[in-house]
């Protein structure tokens, strides 16, 4: 694993280096998706940064509910930590990434975006989001895996790092790589969104599609991680628990779309 490296002098963390590629591969993907919506390349930038601002500051909050038990003995004990080290412990706290967070982040920033652009509806955005959120996850989950994080459990086979002073936790155990895996499965995700898309096949139901894949997914993955900072609520992890509430939602999003659909053509 290589969690960074050093150029001219600067070090360089390799999972932000992931996240520019997958972003760059997402806006190469979506100039050609956003042509059936009218957009040009100046909206399609627009819209990018509207969705990686809620995909940034998501990701965090989400990150720093996992910590909430520390956040708050923190702030019980400010009045005898010097700001120095109050300061540490809070980034600590909230200087990670959680990708529930970023993608119910993104979700959220649609309809804003929609809000100030009238020409295109939520839905035809939410469209375009689920098929470009699996090919930037599976660019994270390769960072994660060279970074040596959301790393999986102790294997016979798989991948040893040794002196990753990011993660030590990864070091010196031969551990499943459950990123590569998960990397796997949002390529397929992608694939299989990107043909109904361009087919047109389940049209304005994409997002369900995704909230219906890779939350199962997810939710299978998680019991073959090995670290513990991702947080838990009772015998499931905050993830598994988020695959749970997003699979209901998106069963209860496509029971409502059928209704719907069945009165309008029983209305006309």
């Amino acid at each position: 694993m290589f969690p960074q490296f050093e150029i001219f002098g600067r070090v360089i963390g390799t999972y932000g280096i992931l996240v520019v590629i997958g972003g760059f591969f997402c806006a190469l993907v979506g100039r050609f998706l956003v042509k059936r919506f009218g957009f040009d390349l100046f909206d399609l930038m627009l819209l990018m940064l509207s969705i990686g601002a809620g995909i940034f500051i998501g990701a965090h909050i989400l990150y720093a509910l996992t910590n909430i038990r520390n956040l708050i003995t923190i702030f019980q004990n400010i009045s005898v930590l010097w700001f120095d080290k109050f300061w540490e412990f809070f980034i600590m706290c909230i200087g990670g990434m959680v990708f529930y967070g970023g993608f119910l982040g993104g979700l959220a920033a649609v309809p804003v975006y929609c809000r100030f652009d009238r020409r295109v509806k939520p839905r035809q955005l939410f469209e375009l989001y689920a098929v470009v959120v699996p090919l930037f996850h599976v660019f994270g989950r390769i960072g994660c895996f060279l970074g040596g994080c959301c790393y999986g459990i102790e294997s016979p086979f798989g991948f040893t790092a040794h002196g990753n002073a990011v993660n030590p936790g990864v070091n010196d155990v031969c551990r499943l790589p459950v990123q590569l895996i998960e990397a796997g499965c949002n390529l397929l995700i992608f694939l299989l969104l990107l043909y109904l898309f361009r087919k047109q096949a389940l049209s304005g139901r994409l997002i369900y599609v995704y909230m219906l894949v890779y939350p199962v997914a997810r939710f299978i993955l998680e019991f073959f991680r090995g670290d513990e900072i991702r947080g838990f609520i009772g015998p499931l992890s905050t993830s598994q628990w988020i695959s749970l509430i997003l699979f209901a939602a998106a069963v209860i999003g496509l029971t409502m779309d059928y209704i719907h659909t069945k009165k309008q053509r029983a209305a006309a």
